[in-house]
């Protein structure tokens, strides 16, 4: 178990990884507040980070890169378990700035919800990430003592991921404009299309595609969407 590429394509992919992270943070958000683009202030405009679209924006670069420096073998399972920390650590910062993150959930009357200082409850869904990154922490970490370091991991990670991000739009205040559904929830669909079809490919003998991305740690990037 361990890095398997020598340093110049690990720095060239960490930094296709942080590259695509940047850019895909940025897209996401303004996908989620299509509202941002009409802004005239360049703050305004710039203003918020997605982790779900620094996932897939480094996925998606990352790809790139290593078919251009023909790199095949997978990457990414060594960065799941940095990735559960950085976006944990990211939500708490996330929960502790209250209402100016604009990351809580909608009004809800259960007992767990949480008055940001407004005197209404509203679900803490920073909180809810972080339960959910907690078994995908050590499920991450039984596979790898286990010797499993073929791009599962990576792929597991980033499909439940999406696929609880989908779920957690169904309890936060956004804006809905794509047939009902929020920017996070279309993206976070198609990258889990992409990541199953990724799965179908592997299967087959006839094309032996390894596609993991090396994304480097977000922490930056989960103080916002």
């Amino acid at each position: 178990m361990g890095d398997p590429l020598d340093p110049f394509d690990r720095l060239t992919l960490v930094a296709a990884a942080i590259a695509g992270a940047g850019i895909g943070s940025k897209l996401l958000v303004w996908l989620q507040h299509p509202d941002l683009l009409r802004q005239v202030e360049t703050r305004d405009l710039l203003s918020g980070k997605s982790v779900a679209g620094a996932l897939l924006g480094g996925l998606v670069l990352v790809e790139c890169v290593k078919r251009w420096i023909g790199v095949r073998q997978p990457t990414g399972d060594l960065f799941v378990l940095p990735l559960c920390l950085g976006v944990a650590l990211g939500r708490v910062g996330c929960f502790l700035s209250g209402l100016d993150d604009h990351t809580y959930g909608a009004v809800t009357s259960l007992p767990w919800g949480v008055d940001f200082g407004d005197g209404v409850r509203r679900h803490p869904t920073q909180l809810y990430e972080i339960a959910f990154l907690i078994p995908i922490a050590i499920w991450a970490a039984r596979r790898m003592r286990a010797g499993v370091m073929d791009g599962s991991i990576f792929r597991g990670f980033l499909a439940s991921y999406l696929a609880f991000r989908v779920a957690l739009d169904l309890v936060k205040p956004e804006p809905r404009p794509y047939l009902g559904l929020t920017g996070t929830q279309v993206a976070g669909l198609i990258g889990i299309a992409y990541l199953v079809w990724i799965a179908y490919r592997l299967r087959s003998p006839r094309t032996p595609i390894t596609s993991e991305p090396a994304v480097a740690s977000l922490t930056e990037a989960a103080r916002g969407g």
